[in-house]
């Protein structure tokens, strides 16, 4: 069976920097899409300078979500490069931007402007705090994280609120982009028309609340930090072990059941205080310490194999080494090769997260040198000639 390249054939013109518009523009370069990032000259994407850590190549933060593109250098504040600029929007499937809203408006590269001119363009603006009263508001993840409630409910109960270790707002709302953008080009298949697709932080950390935010809303009840406790599953967290801590998740009374007599406690199972899960949130602070105390006879990698054994959801807490480590002892071949102009690996990578059939015949094209392809792409955009397959051999992809 061969491999397939869902959206080979469709061009995306990314003006967007930073974290979440780029991880929405690598989905779709990973998913087959012509992906042509315009930067702007000299300085590039802001994420070009963030570092420490730099690999060989760059910073690891910039080509930790902008493989398979291709990058074009053009200064919006010239009006020629402006000219070039729309000239790719016209020519687009999809653009993704995440100026602060009216930015675009303003160089005459907003919505309203550009679909008259091209009716079948996917338009997506990714925003902090959306276009109508928090439009003027910067869009940083971490202040998206204090203001939206995730903050309130991470970390100790004892101490500061924290945020979560990676800046999981800008992923959330990029992969919310995604999704957007792809539905979409499937209403644009049967209607012809295109749309505007418009994402903001907040409105996608609120929606991934989940329980937490239904908690409110359903009854009253406003979440606060547990630490690694769960608000409605006990046991559902770390438990102290002989060498530090396990993660334990017990979802129903069979779990529970199973670990009890692993440890050697059976009787817990069904003394009537934790016999059932809604007994065992009413008892969380008598139960924990027992099971801790018949935790300490072993280590957490033991524990983790010894209830994996039984059906009891387990794991010592592992570094991001050791988790790649382990998907891959999974056969989940976590990791792909990416390579330069030259076909030659020039580094490793994340794989794009989704395992297909027939298998996705993903592209391995590092991330871009500033202006790399400037050349090609200025050639193509100053052409009258618009095909895919004529931009193609203009920029002369990489493997």
């Amino acid at each position: 069976m061969s491999k397939i390249r869902p959206l080979e054939g469709i061009i995306v013109a990314d003006f967007s920097r930073v974290l979440a518009g780029p991880l929405c523009t690598m989905t779709l370069a990973d998913l087959g899409a012509t992906v042509i990032k315009v930067e702007r000259p000299g300085t590039g994407d802001d994420t070009r300078a963030w570092g420490p850590p730099f690999s060989a190549t760059g910073s690891t933060y910039f080509e930790s979500v902008n493989r398979n593109k291709q990058s074009v250098t053009l200064d919006l504040t010239d009006p020629a490069d402006l000219e070039l600029a729309r000239e790719l929007a016209l020519r687009a499937d999809v653009l993704v931007e995440n100026f602060k809203p009216g930015g675009m408006d303003k160089l005459g590269l907003g919505y309203a402007e550009l679909s008259a001119a091209n009716p079948g363009l996917v338009y997506a603006s990714i925003s902090g705090f959306g276009s109508a009263g928090g439009a003027q508001l910067p869009g940083y993840d971490f202040i998206v994280q204090a203001l939206g409630g995730l903050m309130s409910i991470t970390g100790e109960p004892d101490q500061d609120p924290m945020k979560a270790g990676v800046a999981l707002v800008d992923v959330l709302t990029a992969k919310d982009a995604s999704i957007g953008v792809l539905a979409a080009l499937t209403a644009r298949a049967s209607s012809g028309a295109g749309a505007h697709v418009e994402v903001n932080l907040l409105s996608s950390l609120q929606g991934a609340l989940a329980n937490q935010g239904q908690a409110y809303l359903g009854a009253g009840k406003v979440a606060t930090r547990m630490g690694n406790e769960h608000p409605s599953i006990v046991p559902y967290q770390l438990l102290a072990c002989a060498d530090g801590s396990v993660a334990v998740a017990c979802g129903n009374d069979g779990q529970f059941a199973r670990l009890c007599a692993e440890i050697g406690l059976p009787a817990l199972a069904t003394d009537p205080r934790f016999a059932t899960n809604t007994a065992r949130v009413a008892h969380r602070t008598e139960l924990i310490p027992l099971l801790e105390d018949s935790l300490g006879a072993d280590t957490g990698a033991n524990w983790q194999a010894r209830f994996t054994a039984v059906g009891v959801p387990a794991g010592k807490v592992a570094g991001i080494d050791e988790g790649l480590a382990y998907a891959d002892s999974l056969g989940l071949n976590p990791l792909i090769e990416v390579h330069n102009a030259q076909g030659e690996a020039v580094g490793r990578q994340v794989r794009h997260p989704i395992t297909w059939t027939p298998a996705l015949d993903a592209p391995t094209m590092s991330p871009p040198q500033l202006g790399e392809h400037t050349e090609a792409v200025r050639a193509w955009l100053g052409s009258d000639v618009g095909s895919m397959a004529e931009f193609q051999a203009l920029a002369r992809p990489r493997p």
